[in-house]
């Protein structure tokens, strides 16, 4: 790998590195190399070794403080109120739709913030999202269906806003399990976006399984916001899309 400096020994007609500044031809005599100045961007905490460790540990934190309550609630406890069940199941779905927003926000801050060390998060995210998605889908057929597998299918295709939520876990699962280097080599990098695409699919899907979660007790205010978020991220692509390039 080339080093960020030009040798020391280079030869007289060698041509200055790029990020050298022009030099002025009365200082061609000189040999004081002109300083460089580092991108502000190189020194974010962001790439730092720590900040995945960081960031693996908050997107854990509701998980592990939902099971915490749910062992509180074993024990006699109170943490998640008189309908645990439904608690759990609903807290789950919440962070499952609130980890693929903030997935889908990636892009859009990394451009608008000029922070290109963001996208060392997207993959964990994206699998968070699986992870909590998993997650709402077990306490849905555990702890309201009892692993009764029969009554879960035909519960599925009854129940429309159940059915479009387990679409959009269907959809999520070769995506999780493509989120690997080996993947995009095997794939090929344009398979692998076009597959990748897929999580547009999925956010609405997600967002129609809240909705219509939600209409059951006609409360829509926040289903509003979450159409307002996604609506936004999809927006910004949209724009970036049919913008011309300069």
């Amino acid at each position: 790998m080339s080093s960020t400096f030009p040798p020391t020994g280079a030869s007289k007609g060698a041509k200055p590195h790029l990020l050298e500044s022009p030099v002025s031809p009365a200082s061609t005599t000189s040999t004081t190399r002109p300083a460089v100045t580092p991108a502000p961007r190189a020194r974010t905490w962001l790439l730092r070794p720590w900040a995945k460790s960081a960031v693996f540990v908050l997107c854990l934190l509701p998980f592990a403080l939902l099971l915490y309550a749910a062992i509180q609630s074993t024990m006699g406890g109170d943490a998640l109120g008189a309908n645990p069940a439904e608690k759990l199941i609903r807290a789950t779905g919440d962070w499952t739709l609130r980890f693929l927003c903030t997935t889908l926000a990636i892009t859009p801050l990394r451009q608008m913030l000029d922070q290109p060390a963001l996208a060392r998060f997207r993959r964990m995210l994206g699998l968070f999202t699986f992870f909590y998605a998993c997650v709402h889908f077990l306490c849905y057929s555990w702890l309201d269906m009892g692993l009764v597998w029969d009554d879960i299918v035909h519960d599925i295709a009854k129940r429309p806003f159940i059915l479009v939520g387990t679409s959009a876990l269907l959809l999520m699962t070769p995506l999780a399990l493509t989120s690997f280097n080996r993947a995009i080599k095997t794939l090929g990098a344009r398979r692998w976006q076009i597959l990748h695409r897929a999580v547009y699919a999925i956010v609405l899907l997600g967002l129609l399984h809240f909705f219509w979660m939600r209409s059951a007790k006609s409360n829509f205010a926040e289903v509003a916001v979450y159409a307002l978020v996604i609506a936004l991220l999809l927006g910004w692509r949209v724009v970036r899309r049919l913008r011309p390039s300069a």
